[in-house]
């Protein structure tokens, strides 16, 4: 089962350039998995997708390595902070707001999927508060580095190459923080299921490049988005 959930967590992100990890957080906490255990578990596997992935865009020279001296650090204090929370937090508690947040995070992807990007001039001063925004919200909520950094920045105005090449190399430092964060307060032992997610996503990789190329996004985020929100409102009952 967990080979099957990061197999089509990753299929969609190859996609998209987004939803890895809400797909993933999504999937095990409807199967009734602790917040905590849930955005540890996809956050060890993105270190590896992500580590691919940034290396490709590297190759590729889609990095710009000032936007990544920016944004990492500030990524990654929001990162480690985040994780530390949540570790601390009783699940039941933060279950709900986790919820919410993925429900949000759905209707966000549903709305970017009809409205394109607004082009507006660049404020680098955001950069790191967008960074400390994203590595806090997307460790405490098991996901949303790619839809809160990305579309952010590109929304203001960065060219759009860049942002998701620099941000996707970011992410790698972002996630293995808040990875080391997970493992330290709560053990290897109950993430070792992360292994699962790990083998589907890395065979899930390059059909992820076939299908950009094949399939119209816009209906691949409204499927995404309906998805997400679904499979969280379905927890408040």
């Amino acid at each position: 089962m967990f080979i099957l959930i990061g197999f089509f967590a990753q299929l969609v992100d190859g996609a998209l350039g987004m939803a890895f990890g809400v797909l993933c957080t999504t999937a095990l906490l409807a199967f009734g998995m602790p917040p905590a255990v849930a955005s540890a578990m996809t956050h060890i596997t993105e270190v590896f997708t992500t580590a691919a992935s940034g290396a490709s865009h590297v190759w590729q020279r889609n990095v710009d390595w000032k936007l990544v001296m920016r944004l990492a650090p500030a990524g990654m204090i929001g990162g480690v902070l985040g994780a530390y929370v949540l570790s601390n937090i009783d699940g039941k508690v933060i279950e709900p707001f986790i919820s919410v947040y993925l429900i949000l995070i759905g209707i966000y992807i549903l709305i970017k999927a009809f409205r394109p990007m607004f082009q507006r001039d660049v404020h680098d001063w955001t950069v790191p508060l967008v960074g400390f925004a994203g590595g806090g919200l997307d460790a405490a909520g098991g996901g949303g580095w790619g839809p809160i950094v990305t579309t952010s920045l590109i929304g203001r105005g960065h060219d759009p190459k860049k942002v998701i090449g620099s941000t996707s190399l970011t992410e790698f430092a972002v996630t293995l923080t808040i990875s080391a964060t997970f493992i330290i307060t709560l053990g290897w032992s109950q993430l070792d299921a992360a292994v699962g997610l790990i083998i589907g996503g890395v065979l899930a990789a390059p059909i992820g490049a076939y299908i950009v190329k094949h399939l119209p996004v816009r209906p691949l985020m409204v499927a995404v988005s309906l998805i997400i929100i679904a499979t969280s409102v379905v927890r408040f009952f």
